[in-house]
Order: C-alpha cells, then sequence, then structure tokens
C-alpha cells in the first residue's frame, strides 16, 4: 500500500510538472511588417480592387483594428517604435533615415539622431534574454553601417536589413542589395523574403520560441510586378480610378500569397496554435502608387492617410476569431504586447500600451496619441498632432496655425473647427505641449536665410 501511495504521489508530480510546464510556454511572436500600406489598400478594409484573400482571412479569424496608427507617417521612425516601444520623439528618431533635405526652408529641421543606438533596449533583446532566438527578414532601414543593423540589436540571423529603405535596383533580381545573396535573373524579391521565412520555420528546433521580424521591401516603391499579375487587374479596370492601380494591386497580390504560404509552413509545423501572428504597417500609402480614401493624403502627411494602418492580430484557438476593434491603437502598442503574450516585464516604462486585454476583454485605454514630425516631406510642412477620443488637432510650426478635426463625423478630415470650436482646440494643444515637454521634443527653428518667395 505505502509502495503504490508512492508511485501515486510520483505521478502527480509529474503530471503537476508537464502542466506547469505547458502553461508557461511561451508562443512564437511573426510581425508581418509591411512598407507604405494604408488600411485603404486591403479587402477586408473595403477596398474593391485589389484581391487579398490570405490577409482577409487572418482579419476573418482573428481580430481586425479599424482605428491602428503607426507612430509616425514615414519608415524608419516607425521601426524604431516597433522596435523599442518608445515614441519616435523620445528618441529624436523622427524622420526616415536620412530625410529630406528642402530647399530655402522656412524653418530649419533640429539635429535629430539617423541611427537606432545600441544603448536602446530593443523587443528582440528582451526576447532573447528569456530564450527567444530571433529573425529578422527584409527592411530594418534604421541607420548607416553594420553596428546598427538587425545583429546588433538582438537578432540572431539577419537576412535583407540594412541601411536600404527600398530595393535600389528594383523588386526583380539582380537585386545588389546589402546582407541578401543575389537571386537567380527574374527572381521577384517579396517571393524570396517569403522562401527565407519559411526555411528558417521548417528548419526551426519547435522546442526553442522565435520572434520573426518578417519586414517585406513590398509595397513601397518603384511599384513593380509580375506582368501576368498586372494584366489580370488591369482585365478588371473598367475606369480610370487612382484607387485602381494594377501594378500596384498586382504587387500586394504578391505578397499577399507570400503571407498565405508562411502560414502554410506554420499549419505543416503544427505551430499554429503557439504563434501569434501580427500584421501592420509602417505607414499609410504612398500617394504616387494609390488613392487613401476615403483618408485624406498619404506617406509624409499630417493628415489620416499618412498614418492610418491596417492592424490584425491572430492566434489560433486564443482569441477569438472574427472581432472587430475600434480601440486606437499605435505602433509602440505591439512592443508591448508581445512582451505581455511572452510574460516578459520591461526594464523600463514603454511608450505602448498592451493589446491583449483590449482583445480579450475589450478594454479601453482612453488615451491621448501623438505624432511629432519637425520636417519637410512632399507637401507637407513640419507639424505635430495628437488624437483623444474622437478629436484630433494638428500643430503647423511654420506659422503655428491650429487645424482640429472630428473624425467621428469628418474621417476625410474636410472641416477644420479649430474656429468654431476653440475651446477644444486649446484643451488638445495644451496636452500636445504637455507631452512634447515631458518627450523632450524637437522642435524646428526659424531659417535666418530664408527668402520669402514672392507672389505672382
Amino acid at each position: 500500500m505505502k509502495i503504490r501511495l508512492i508511485c501515486v504521489f510520483s505521478l502527480l508530480i509529474l503530471l503537476l510538472s508537464f502542466i506547469k510546464k505547458n502553461e508557461i510556454r511561451q508562443p512564437n511572436f511573426i510581425v508581418f511588417f509591411i512598407d507604405d500600406m494604408g488600411s485603404a489598400d486591403l479587402a477586408c478594409y473595403g477596398n474593391t480592387f485589389n484581391q487579398t484573400p490570405n490577409i482577409d482571412q487572418l482579419a476573418q479569424k482573428g481580430v481586425k483594428f479599424t482605428n491602428a496608427y503607426s507612430a509616425c507617417t514615414v519608415c524608419s521612425p516607425s521601426r524604431a517604435a516597433l522596435m523599442t516601444g518608445k515614441y519616435p520623439a523620445k528618441l529624436h528618431i523622427t524622420d526616415w533615415i536620412a530625410g529630406h533635405e528642402k530647399t530655402n526652408p522656412k524653418l530649419l529641421i533640429p539635429d535629430w539622431q539617423k541611427f537606432l543606438p545600441q544603448s536602446e533596449k530593443t523587443v528582440a533583446e528582451y526576447l532573447k534574454e528569456n530564450g527567444y532566438v530571433n529573425w529578422h527578414v527584409g527592411k530594418w532601414h534604421l541607420g548607416e553601417g553594420e553596428e546598427f543593423y538587425p545583429l546588433n540589436q538582438g537578432f540572431d540571423i539577419n537576412i535583407g536589413g540594412s541601411n536600404w529603405g527600398h530595393p535600389k535596383k528594383g523588386f526583380f533580381a539582380p537585386y545588389q542589395m546589402p546582407l541578401l545573396t543575389e537571386g537567380v535573373k527574374g527572381e521577384y524579391l517579396t517571393d524570396r523574403l517569403t522562401n527565407e521565412a519559411i526555411k528558417l520555420i521548417e528548419n526551426h528546433n519547435e522546442n526553442v520560441p522565435f520572434f520573426l521580424n518578417l519586414a517585406h521591401y513590398a509595397v513601397h516603391s518603384p511599384v513593380q510586378a509580375k506582368a501576368e499579375k498586372i494584366e489580370k487587374y488591369k482585365k478588371l479596370l473598367v475606369y480610370l480610378d487612382k484607387q485602381k492601380n494594377p501594378a500596384y494591386a498586382a504587387m500586394i497580390e504578391s505578397l499577399d500569397e507570400g503571407i498565405g504560404r508562411v502560414m502554410s509552413a506554420l499549419e505543416k509545423k503544427n505551430l499554429l496554435e503557439n504563434t501569434v501572428i501580427i500584421f501592420a504597417s509602417d505607414n499609410g500609402t504612398l500617394m504616387q502608387s494609390a488613392s487613401s480614401l476615403p483618408f485624406r493624403k498619404g506617406k509624409g502627411w499630417c493628415y489620416e492617410g499618412g498614418t492610418r494602418t491596417p492592424l490584425i492580430v491572430y492566434w489560433k484557438n486564443k482569441i477569438e476569431g472574427g472581432k472587430v476593434i475600434d480601440e486606437p491603437t499605435i505602433t509602440m502598442d505591439l512592443t508591448s504586447t508581445i512582451l505581455d503574450l511572452a510574460a516578459i516585464k520591461p526594464s523600463e516604462k514603454l511608450d505602448g500600451k498592451s493589446l491583449k486585454p483590449v482583445i480579450l476583454t475589450n478594454k479601453k485605454y482612453e488615451r491621448p496619441l501623438f505624432w511629432h514630425y519637425p520636417h519637410y516631406h512632399e507637401g507637407d510642412a513640419p507639424y505635430s498632432a495628437v488624437r483623444l477620443g474622437d478629436w484630433k488637432l494638428i500643430e503647423f510650426f511654420e506659422n503655428n496655425s491650429l487645424e482640429l478635426y472630428n473624425l467621428k463625423d469628418d474621417i476625410s478630415e474636410s472641416n477644420n473647427l479649430a474656429l468654431i470650436n476653440p475651446q477644444k482646440a486649446k484643451e488638445l494643444k495644451k496636452l500636445l505641449d504637455k507631452w512634447r515637454k515631458a518627450n523632450n521634443a524637437q522642435i524646428p527653428t526659424p531659417n535666418p536665410n530664408y527668402i520669402e518667395k514672392k507672389s505672382k
């Protein structure tokens, strides 16, 4: 009897040990971080021309956010925000690296940071400390020189991540791209990066959790796609429409196919139930590529078209599928969400909020979101902006003018209410001033050599 009890007790200990081990099993993470994709580009967000069945399926099976924002209207600051969980203004990485140089500017841009310092702790470094293996595939664009590349920022493998912000030689091989072995002539870059990601997944030891940052160069310019896909969309084009660009749609379709292939690779290895999938973008649509309607303008601008992006989160059998969430989110939230789901507490206060309680318990944060872009880009002048609830305030530094919009009533930002509702404008301006001061945000200064253009 005594021996039997000892045996039962031993079995219970083993069982409890097994249960505990499985309870604390850390999930894998894949972030599809797309370049220059606004939410208006996707069928699941209302686009009636572009075909994105695999991304749509992610949205149907997972959670789709309808008020998701990038941390900046251009790429490098948003990528820095994803890696660190901090506002670009705090990092002083406030433009794409190396930025524009405007002739005869009214304001001089600040002396901003053109790399992500190794002193900044990245999400990859947090994960690595907790047993993860980290892979970066695709665009990095966070500094000139290998000391600022992914292998020195917490990643174990880096495929194609350098100071390049776009494929300078195009999307078809030969790429002549740093840190990417040359492909056979005519190979398509989106396919190649997908292939590299799939190889990593297929060859991975399943007992070790992984983080894959799959940062496609698509759909950044140059807009280049496979000829047969372009022809397919040309046949679907009934009349000229800026939102219906056959080459751009073809480019998006190849990206969508790649995402479907990665999902299939996960399924074949039985990894889907322990892999969190995040689909996001670094900024809104480039206006030369397509329209952002119903949002105003696009990449590089202060309006919604510059920062409204898709955000989809999928975790098979762990989160409710088909859920649509209106809670406003921003890039840094992805960092906090990953760390929260991995049960990792950051060593410093991050600017993002975990979306785990938003997804699981419908939590509302009711917080302001901020943007700070003390630079010139496209036709836009340096600005800061804040959104709180339905209200958004933009402050332009050239003339200190304010624009106030109610996004619930006016998603296209066509009716400036700053003079009609000065109290709300004043309230948000005060909030913006306080945030800039707290984050030591750099402000452009008057150009003493500015020559005012004569009106015709």
